[in-house]
């Protein structure tokens, strides 16, 4: 199959290029830092070709031709702040690079799927997009945009042999998500992992690697997947200050 990754550069982005380029697919990464994506190429060889693009400004006559596969990997977290202290700048990040990115490239790949009679399309969403978090705002919104883009694309591509799925993971380590949403600060990107058996990239690459593999019948509309250590911890209530 041919296969395309976007934020092939790091985390799940790598992880899902090397599992899939091991099984013998062509795999099409998409980043921004050419050195890591011509570290990658090194790496995996002939089976792995590297594009280099901003999603947010991306131009899709560097596509392949054929794409059986798109996985929509790249995302961001900017800030923990509540949404009364966030910076507006940071939500528009966000916005641009989760939703608009994703809406842009999928609408330029569809054709080509359509036109194949087969396609699987899956849309890495969060655990954030179903359950609310303190500083989560902007970020688990747009990945509840995620999840409903994908079901609504899949009711319009009803009969034309596509599947889509969301993906969303919980607490995943080995990535540099906490890092990004920290604007570097490292040590407190560190402490969010600490003492937890998180979920890692390579557990969410094997994920990826099962669904594009089931038979094409099959279409797994939404997964969660979280580490055993994390839950949702339900609903809380704030009481009236007394006294």
């Amino acid at each position: 199959m041919q296969i395309l990754v976007t934020g092939a550069s790091s985390g799940f982005g790598t992880a899902i290029s090397q599992t899939l380029v091991q099984q013998g697919h062509t795999v099409y990464g998409i980043a921004r830092r050419k050195e890591k994506l011509q570290q990658l190429k090194q790496q995996l060889g002939e089976n792995f070709h590297p594009i280099y693009a901003d999603l947010t400004q991306f131009d899709a006559s560097t596509l392949p031709k054929q794409i059986d596969v798109l996985i929509n990997n790249a995302g961001l977290a900017l800030g923990l702040e509540p949404a009364d202290q966030a910076n507006l700048a940071d939500w528009h990040t966000m916005i641009n690079t989760n939703i608009t990115a994703v809406v842009a490239l999928t609408h330029a790949v569809l054709p080509l799927m359509v036109k194949q009679g087969i396609g699987t399309i899956i849309n890495l969403g969060s655990t954030a997009g179903r359950y609310a978090y303190t500083g989560a705002n902007v970020y688990g919104a747009s990945k509840a945009f995620i999840s409903q883009f994908s079901d609504n694309l899949r009711t319009d591509l009803a009969g034309k042999n596509i599947r889509v799925t969301t993906l969303a993971p919980g607490l995943c380590s080995g990535t540099e998500f906490s890092n990004v949403r920290f604007k570097g600060d490292n040590e407190r990107a560190k402490a969010v992992y600490d003492d937890v058996d998180a979920i890692t990239p390579q557990d969410i690459a094997d994920t990826i690697s099962w669904l594009i593999h089931l038979p094409q019948h099959v279409n797994v509309n939404y997964l969660e997947v979280m580490p055993t250590c994390q839950n949702s911890a339900g609903l809380s209530v704030t009481k009236k200050h007394i006294g």
